[in-house]
C-alpha cells in the first residue's frame, strides 16, 4: 500500500508567497527595485526645492496680478468689438441686402445671413430699416443648440440705434457701441452699423451683439479672475460669480469709490472670505459703458502654490516614470534572454514543438539558445512527419466513406430503375388489351343511359359505371405515358424560362388555394442543356403535388440557382409533409400518400426517370406539419 505525498497548507502559502514575490525578488526585480527607490527619492527632492522657489517668486508678483488682470479683461473687450466691426462688415455689404433692407423682404435676409451667422457664431444680429423698426432678429437660445427668431418691435429705444439712423459720424466712425437687454440672455453688448444701398443713401442698419455673460466667461478664462459688469448707476450687469449672499453691499461701494483713468484697488469680504478687487472704467469705442471689477481671492497665493506643486509634481512624476521606464528597458536587455530561454523551455515541456527562441547573440546565453532552437527543430520534424502520416491515412479513411456513400446512391438509384422498368414492361402487356373493354363499357353505359325506358335508379347506376370506367382508363392512360417514357431531346434553352412558364400554367390553381407565392429566379440568363416539355412536365407535377400539400393556404416557394456547373430549381411548400417511413417510397410506382381516388401514384415516379434521363437527380426534405422540399439538380452541360 503506498500513500501519494500532499502539500500542507504551509508549503502551499509559501508557494503563493513565492509566485507573488517572483517579480520583486527574481532578475528582473534585482535590477529594477534600487534603481525604482533611487528615483523617486531625488524626485521629491527635486519636487519640493522647485515649488519653494516657485512660491517666493509668486509673492513678489501678486502685487501686479490684479493689474495685468485688469488690463487682460479691457483687451478682451476691445476685441470683441473688433470682432463685431469685422462681422458688421461683412452682413451690411453683403449683395442684396440693402435691397432686402428696403423692401422689408424678411425671407431674403433669412436666406443671405442665416448661413453667415451661424458659421462666425454670431449670438445675437438685428436688421432694422429706416424708421428703426426691426426686419429680423436673430437671437441663440440659453442652450445655444438653436436661433430665435423674432421681429416688428421697434429698437429706437437703443440710442445707438437713433444715432445710426440720425447720420452721425465721430471720430470714431459711424459706428456705435452699447448695452440692452434680450429675452434670450439677459444684457448684450451690441455695435450697430448703417446699411446704404448702391447710391449711399441710409437705408438702414444692423446691429451685432455679444451676451454679456459670455464675454464675462471669456474674460475670466484669460485672465484666470472673477469679473463683474456694472453699468454707470453702479447697477450689476453681468458676473461669473456665484450667488452672493452676504457682502454684496460691500462690492457696491466699492465700485462707486473708484476713480476714472486710476488704479482702484479695495478689499472685500464675500461670503465670509476676504477678497480683492480692481475696478476700471468700462470703455468701448471711447464712451463709458459702466465699471469692470477684476476679482481676486486673498488664498491665491495659497492656490497657486498649490497649482505649482501640482505642476512640477507631475512634470516629476512624468519624468520619473521616464527614468524608470528607461531602467526597466535596460534590465529587460539583461534578463529577457534567460527568462525567454526558460519560457520555451517550460512551453517544449509542455508538448509546444513550435517554439523558437531566434537570439542572435554572441555569447554563452547566445549559443544555449541555438542548442535549444535546434533541439526543439528536430522534435518538430519528427512530430510533423508522424502528424502527416497520421492527416495522410484520416484522408484516405474520408476517401473510402465518399466512395461508399457513391456507391450507396449508385445502388439505391438502379433499384429504383430496375423498378420503373419492371413497372414499364408490366404496363406495355397490359395496357392495349385493358384499354378496348373499358372503352366498351364506357359506351354501352352512355347509349344505355339515353333509353327513355329505363328508371332513374338504374340511369344513376349507369353513371356510376360510366365514371368509374373513365377513372380506369386515366389510370390506364397514366400507366401507358409511364411505360413509353421517350428519350428527351436534349437542347439549350434558358431555364428561367421553362420555371416561369411551369408557374404561369398553374397560376390559376395558387390562386383558387390562396397561396402565397414567393419566387427567387436570377435576372441573368442560364442556360442548361435539357427537354423543355419533359422538364415542364415534372415541375407542374411537383407544383401541383404542393399545392394539394396545402389544404388550408400556406406558402409556395420556387428557387432557381446554379452553382459549380450545376442548376438547381427548389419547390417548398408549407404543408402537412411526409413522415419518414413514407418519405423512403414516394418515388415507387403506385404508391402515393393522397387520398383515395386523388392521384394514381405515378406521378413523382414519370419525374424521377424524367431528371434521371436527364442524368440530374431529385432530393426530398421533409418534416411532418412544417413542409416538404424537392429539389431537380440538373447538370448545365
Amino acid at each position: 500500500m503506498s500513500l501519494s505525498h500532499q502539500p500542507t497548507p504551509t508549503q502551499q502559502q509559501k508557494s503563493i508567497r513565492a509566485r507573488l514575490l517572483q517579480p520583486v525578488t527574481g532578475l528582473q526585480g534585482k535590477l529594477i527595485v534600487p534603481y525604482v527607490l533611487l528615483t523617486l527619492i531625488l524626485a521629491a527632492i527635486g519636487t519640493y526645492v522647485t515649488t519653494r522657489l516657485v512660491t517666493s517668486s509668486l509673492r513678489d508678483r501678486i502685487t501686479n496680478q490684479l493689474v495685468q488682470a485688469s488690463r487682460v479683461a479691457a483687451d478682451t473687450t476691445i476685441r470683441r468689438e473688433r470682432t463685431h466691426i469685422t462681422q458688421l462688415r461683412d452682413l451690411a455689404f453683403t449683395v442684396g441686402v440693402p435691397e432686402a433692407v428696403v423692401a422689408g423682404d424678411v425671407e431674403t435676409l433669412q436666406s443671405l445671413l442665416t448661413v453667415k451667422v451661424i458659421n462666425q457664431r454670431i449670438e445675437a444680429v438685428v436688421v432694422f430699416d429706416r424708421n428703426g423698426q426691426v426686419i429680423l432678429a436673430l437671437a441663440e437660445n440659453s442652450q445655444k443648440d438653436q436661433y430665435l427668431f423674432s421681429k416688428g418691435f421697434n429698437f429706437t429705444y437703443f440710442e445707438p440705434v437713433r444715432r445710426v439712423l440720425a447720420g452721425e459720424v465721430d471720430k470714431q466712425g459711424d459706428k456705435f457701441t452699447g448695452v440692452t437687454p434680450t429675452t434670450t440672455s439677459g444684457p448684450t453688448l451690441f455695435t450697430v452699423s448703417p446699411v446704404v444701398n448702391a447710391s449711399g443713401e441710409l437705408v438702414g442698419g444692423i446691429a451685432v451683439g455679444t451676451f454679456l455673460k459670455t464675454l464675462v466667461v471669456d474674460t475670466h478664462d484669460q485672465t484666470l479672475s472673477d469679473i463683474i459688469l456694472l453699468d454707470n448707476n453702479h447697477q450689476v450687469l453681468a458676473t461669473n460669480l456665484a450667488q452672493i449672499e452676504e457682502g454684496y453691499t460691500g462690492l457696491i461701494n466699492a465700485s462707486k469709490d473708484a476713480v476714472p483713468e486710476e488704479a482702484n484697488f479695495h478689499s472685500v469680504e464675500l461670503n465670509r472670505r476676504g477678497f480683492r478687487v480692481s475696478f476700471t472704467n468700462w470703455k468701448v469705442r471711447g464712451e463709458s459703458l459702466g465699471w469692470m471689477g477684476v476679482i481676486l481671492p486673498n488664498d491665491y497665493i495659497a492656490s497657486t502654490e498649490t497649482r505649482s506643486r501640482t505642476t512640477f509634481l507631475y512634470i516629476f512624476a512624468l519624468g520619473t516614470a521616464a527614468m524608470i521606464l528607461i531602467g526597466y528597458l535596460l534590465a529587460q536587455l539583461i534578463a529577457r534572454p534567460i527568462l525567454r530561454l526558460r519560457d520555451m523551455s517550460q512551453a517544449v515541456a509542455g508538448g509546444d514543438l513550435e517554439q523558437s527562441i531566434g537570439l542572435r547573440q554572441s555569447d554563452e546565453i547566445g549559443e544555449l539558445a541555438g542548442a535549444f532552437d535546434t533541439m526543439t527543430l528536430r522534435l518538430r520534424e519528427r512530430t510533423a512527419e508522424a502528424a502527416r502520416l497520421y492527416e495522410e491515412t484520416v484522408q484516405r479513411n474520408k476517401e473510402l466513406a465518399e466512395i461508399n456513400a457513391r456507391l450507396q446512391a449508385m445502388q439505391l438509384q438502379l433499384i429504383q430503375s430496375e423498378k420503373l422498368a419492371a413497372v414499364g414492361q408490366l404496363t406495355a402487356g397490359i395496357v392495349h388489351d385493358v384499354k378496348n373493354p373499358l372503352a366498351v363499357i364506357k359506351g354501352l353505359a352512355e347509349v344505355l343511359q339515353d333509353d327513355a325506358t329505363i328508371t332513374d335508379e338504374t340511369r344513376h347506376e349507369l353513371q356510376v359505371i360510366r365514371e368509374s370506367a373513365e377513372k380506369a382508363n386515366r389510370i390506364v392512360s397514366d400507366l401507358l405515358k409511364f411505360a413509353r417514357q421517350s428519350l428527351p431531346e436534349m437542347q439549350s434553352h434558358d431555364l428561367r424560362e421553362t420555371v416561369e412558364a411551369s408557374i404561369r400554367l398553374t397560376t390559376y390553381l395558387i390562386r383558387e388555394a390562396r397561396i402565397q407565392l414567393v419566387k427567387e429566379i436570377p435576372e441573368q440568363m442560364m442556360l442548361v442543356t435539357y427537354d423543355p416539355q419533359q422538364i415542364e412536365q415534372v415541375l407542374i407535377n411537383m407544383i401541383h403535388n404542393a399545392i394539394q400539400a396545402m389544404p388550408n393556404r400556406g406558402t409556395l416557394q420556387v428557387r432557381l440557382h446554379q452553382v459549380d456547373g450545376t442548376a438547381s430549381v427548389a419547390i417548398q411548400d408549407t404543408g402537412t409533409g411526409i413522415s419518414p417511413e413514407n418519405l423512403k417510397r414516394i418515388f415507387d410506382p403506385f404508391f402515393t400518400t393522397k387520398p383515395e381516388g386523388v392521384g394514381t401514384g405515378l406521378g413523382l415516379s414519370v419525374s424521377y426517370g424524367i431528371i434521371a434521363n436527364h442524368k440530374g437527380r431529385i432530393e426530398v426534405e421533409s418534416e411532418q406539419g412544417k413542409g416538404t422540399k424537392f429539389t431537380i439538380y440538373l447538370p448545365v452541360e
